[in-house]
């Protein structure tokens, strides 16, 4: 495997991990918005007797949105992985990826996540779990997965509204696609009309690496993803259709951003955090479920939702990765 001149730690002759062109650390020079001045439009507004401002349209519809334009997600298809930073939520997508959401939900059941920790962190990036303090290439003894980059659709299986065309995959070129939602995850596809000329009538469609998205780690072997996964800190572009998207964070993102930023063997210092459990819900007691709802993407609500997107941008759509999936949290 070819070396990294900057982000492979030596001791790393199988880093399961990003490929070599991916793992550059943006720069982080944004000021902190607690520490930006107020502009006195901020500060008129917030003066005595100032009415406040009206929110955007779009969050208006979300907060009045009944109960009939929200999906509740099913406990045996989330899992919770507790952190030092706190809970996250993950729902997961068997539909694009049966074989490596089964091989989760395995290893959850074998409690063997239990105290492995986050060995790889990049600002800007994505956070890697599975690695062990003094073997950062710990990994199952399930044997290796076969690649689920793409999968193959007709729209009677899975319906993806091609709401904008995006680039592919920015490493792989300047070819676009469309793009759209699909049960709240965002994904790329073939165009559906292709499945007109095809002799198996579909088109291959990918689950986007947008922030939150949790996906399989590997090695430059396809085919090598094991028991190790990252979970996207940022969009990550140049991942698409290229590695596997199994899952999308719907509560809890915070505490991947907060987790330790560096890598074991090549980080002198860099101490860990700890994944201290993943399970799957189904699993856990009633109690400690999360009940999350997450809003029908296919529904007239959400369209009304793009609508007023739009309009709040300009007349056209935020980039897919920028527009928020609302999800809530429900009571009981």
């Amino acid at each position: 495997m070819t070396m990294l001149t900057r982000c492979a730690p030596a001791i790393l002759s199988l880093s399961l991990l990003m490929p070599a062109t991916a793992c550059a650390e943006p720069a982080q020079q944004e000021a902190s918005a607690e520490n930006a001045a107020a502009s006195p439009a901020e500060e008129a507004a917030a003066a005595p007797g100032t009415a406040p401002a009206a929110p955007p349209r779009s969050e208006v519809i979300i907060a009045e949105a009944g109960a009939e334009a929200w999906r509740t997600v099913s406990p045996d298809r989330l899992l919770r992985i507790t952190t030092t930073h706190g809970e996250v939520w993950v729902e997961l997508a068997p539909e694009f990826a049966p074989n490596h959401v089964a091989r989760m939900i395995e290893l959850a059941r074998e409690d063997f996540y239990d105290f492995k920790i986050w060995h790889r962190v990049i600002d800007g990036f994505m956070a890697q779990g599975g690695g062990e303090v003094g073997n950062a290439n710990a990994r199952s003894d399930k044997g290796e997965l076969q690649a689920e980059f793409t999968v193959m659709r007709t729209a009677e299986q899975i319906a993806i509204p091609e709401i904008q065309m995006r680039v592919v995959n920015p490493r792989s070129g300047a070819s676009e696609a469309p793009a759209g939602f699909w049960n709240g995850f965002p994904a790329g596809t073939d165009p559906i009309a292709q499945a007109a000329i095809r002799a198996d009538g579909g088109v291959e469609s990918w689950l986007l690496h947008c922030k939150g998205a949790a996906a399989a780690a590997r090695t430059n072997d396809p085919n090598s993803a094991n028991s190790q996964f990252y979970i996207t800190r940022a969009e990550t572009p140049h991942l698409n259709a290229t590695y596997t998207v199994w899952g999308k964070v719907r509560a809890g993102q915070e505490a991947i951003d907060a987790l330790a930023v560096g890598t074991v063997g090549q980080d002198r210092g860099f101490s860990p955090d700890f994944i201290e459990d993943l399970s799957l819900a189904a699993d856990l007691p009633d109690d400690e479920r999360a009940n999350l709802q997450v809003i029908d993407t296919d529904g007239p609500v959400f369209a009304a939702y793009l609508d007023a997107l739009a309009d709040e941008n300009g007349g056209a759509l935020p980039d897919l990765c920028a527009i928020a999936v609302p999800v809530r949290h429900q009571e009981g």
